[in-house]
């Protein structure tokens, strides 16, 4: 007779990989103190890697070794499973946009969901609940423009306007001028300068 275990390898071996393995995705299979054990002993074997509580995915088998599958993979999949959004803090879209030349020592991302920390072997990743605002463009420029000034905050953000000008593009400064209403009124006053400068 197959075991638990056994039961939810074979459910793990057919999802892509990063995807996010819950207990209450795989009640079908046990009832909910039967699917944490079997997931806390998978992982106790290296079978599964538990990132986070109550959170596991399958290991990337290699040549050298099994290895945690890529960070930005799964936060995508956490995103498509629990409908948050999660996004780089505003240091790191600091330094993506040349306004610092710290580079973040931990990996931290803003989310819409509860801040929590998550591992991947030896890296360590932190999600840090985050005003709605600050979450504005998730994927854009404009978006990497509002957490850098959040970040920055407002008298460095003011100092460094000139150069965050330099590094926008038309499209960048609209979007962020179509945003205005939803940020703090010292940075909507800095993006308004940033238009006059236009």
């Amino acid at each position: 007779m197959e075991t638990l275990g056994t039961r939810i390898l074979a459910e793990v071996a057919a999802v892509p990989e990063a995807t996010t393995i819950y207990a209450k995705g795989l009640l079908h299979l046990g009832s909910r103190a039967a699917v944490d054990q079997a997931l806390s002993r998978l992982a106790r074997r290296g079978r599964l890697l538990r990132v986070g509580r109550g959170l596991y995915v399958r290991p990337i088998e290699t040549r050298f070794g099994p290895r945690a599958p890529s960070v930005e993979l799964v936060l995508n999949a956490l995103q498509a499973e629990t409908g948050e959004t999660i996004t780089p803090s505003g240091a790191a879209a600091a330094n993506t946009l040349g306004l610092t030349t710290q580079v973040p020592v931990r990996t931290i991302c803003l989310t819409s969901g509860p801040s929590r920390r998550l591992r991947f072997g030896a890296q360590k990743v932190e999600l840090q609940h985050a005003p709605r605002w600050q979450l504005t463009f998730p994927a854009r420029p404009a978006g990497e423009v509002i957490r850098a000034l959040a970040w920055l905050g407002r008298e460095r953000g003011a100092e460094l306007a000139s150069q965050l000008k330099r590094a926008l593009s038309p499209e960048t400064v609209q979007e962020l001028s179509s945003a205005r209403g939803r940020m703090p009124t010292w940075m909507a006053e800095q993006i308004s300068a940033l238009m006059a400068r236009a």
